[in-house]
């Protein structure tokens, strides 16, 4: 079944047809960028899941390989879940947590590896170590890396028997023998009941704890996704363990649609992929891409910057390669309407001094509000299940500067005060020839500049 120009995305990656989730086992090897995630190509439910493969040398133009992954032994058989990548000895090696389902109905999962010489094909290695006494079997996703004395280290999101989230570190010389040093981070509080997909970012000045708790309540504007992904500033420490505080947690992306986020580094840059949803079952399930074969995206590609103890995400100027045709607009921009050139654009907006409320709306489908005395912006959409209007919020630390927005058929990203704060959606509109962009910025000066962008996927 073929993807209409309703609804696919020409510049994100997308499964070629099944349910795509997690980014997993980025990684820079044999001169390419690999990025793996997880996908049933049997369906558009979680179930069967593998690990699809695609591959750049610019992070921009992305080529499909073979499945990289799939179940195949017992100790995965029923799943090929999220993880990790390193690259040692010139070979790549993927993490990953495997599924099982006894006969008896009862659920297993193993942490395991699996090893390439040219990126493309994989030997399993195995389970590499016993389940942890005194968690579920809700164990998984391991992300390794190496410390400056040569030994490494592997964190792994858990949740405890009393039904608490956590997060397992273990230390190994090898990358064969693993052996547990307890909780990475040590806490008393309850916060949430599972922790998925833990990563760690290193900085000059500070570690960065990075993991997606699920069952957060709301508290104001916070944590209204039905799962969080969020960051502690601390430090990561010789026992390789992490000091912070829990009372630190940050939300990453203040939009509907961000989860399960993972980072590499390449040379002096930390990169970052998330999922580009954030759904319950209900919501999911009335996806409108599922009568197309397919549903979910990956999140362009941000680059991570620390500033004051803020993680602030940035486009990465290698999607500049995107841009076609452009156009600029410089001066009083109090109000005005746009026609896209089509639904792949890039639209930046600057202000030179913001001192009024504005509006924008963008296909008469996503709403964004700036409230000047509040300093806030509030996006808006419909849910497409209940065709009511939703919102999230959040209040920027530093007076709105401009914003740069990814536009696509189905998706938004939307980069406030160069990745202070990030919205990241998916919205759903039919009509391809809706493609206005209507604004309302008071007496404003600034300038807009509109990119068409062409596709770039295999």
């Amino acid at each position: 079944m073929n993807k209409s120009d309703s609804y696919n995305l020409k510049y994100h990656i997308t499964p070629p047809y099944g349910l795509l989730n997690d980014p997993n086992g980025l990684a820079f090897f044999n001169h390419q960028y690999h990025v793996f995630y997880q996908w049933n190509p049997k369906g558009t439910e979680h179930k069967h899941k593998c690990w699809g493969h695609v591959v750049s040398s610019d992070l921009v133009h992305w080529q499909r390989k073979s499945v990289a992954l799939e179940p195949s032994e017992w100790y995965d058989k029923d799943g090929i879940y999220s993880g990790g990548a390193i690259v040692h000895n010139e070979q790549l090696y993927l993490f990953y947590t495997g599924n099982v389902v006894r006969d008896d109905g009862v659920k297993e999962s193993y942490q395991c590896a699996a090893v390439s010489e040219d990126g493309e094909h994989f030997q399993k290695i195995g389970p590499l170590f016993e389940h942890p006494k005194g968690y579920t079997r809700h164990v998984r996703d391991p992300k390794v890396w190496r410390d400056h004395n040569g030994d490494w280290w592997l964190i792994v999101g858990g949740q405890r028997e009393d039904m608490t989230g956590d997060t397992l570190i273990y230390k190994s010389t090898d990358l064969s023998n693993w052996e547990c040093q307890g909780s990475f981070f040590e806490h008393d509080n309850k916060f949430g009941y599972m922790w998925e997909c833990p990563d760690v970012l290193n900085f000059a000045e500070n570690d960065i704890f990075v993991f997606s708790p699920q069952g957060l309540p709301e508290v104001g504007e916070y944590y209204k996704n039905p799962n969080q992904s969020g960051y502690i500033v601390g430090k990561l420490l010789e026992t390789g363990k992490f000091s912070g505080n829990l009372s630190d947690f940050k939300e990453l992306d203040r939009g509907f649609d961000f989860y399960a986020p993972q980072s590499f580094r390449v040379n002096d840059r930390i990169i970052m992929f998330g999922w580009m949803s954030a759904m319950n079952e209900e919501t999911e399930r009335a996806v409108p891409t599922i009568q197309e074969g397919w549903i979910h995206a990956l999140t362009l590609p941000r680059e991570i910057v620390l500033i004051n103890g803020v993680l602030y995400q940035k486009p990465l100027p290698e999607l500049q390669l995107l841009r076609l045709d452009g156009a600029h607009y410089k001066g009083n921009i109090r109000s005005g309407g746009w026609l896209l050139p089509s639904l792949q654009v890039e639209f930046i907006v600057h202000f030179s001094m913001l001192t009024q409320n504005f509006k924008m709306i963008i296909r008469n489908a996503v709403q964004i509000d700036y409230n000047s005395e509040e300093n806030s912006l509030t996006v808006w959409r419909t849910n497409w299940l209940t065709n009511q209007k939703e919102y999230r919020k959040a209040t920027l630390t530093n007076r709105l500067a401009g914003m740069q927005i990814f536009i696509e058929s189905s998706s938004l990203e939307i980069f406030v005060n160069e990745g202070e704060e990030v919205f990241s959606l998916r919205y759903f509109l039919e009509d391809t020839e809706q493609r206005s962009v209507l604004l309302e910025a008071g007496d404003n000066e600034g300038e807009i500049k509109i990119y068409q962008l062409h596709e770039c996927k295999a």
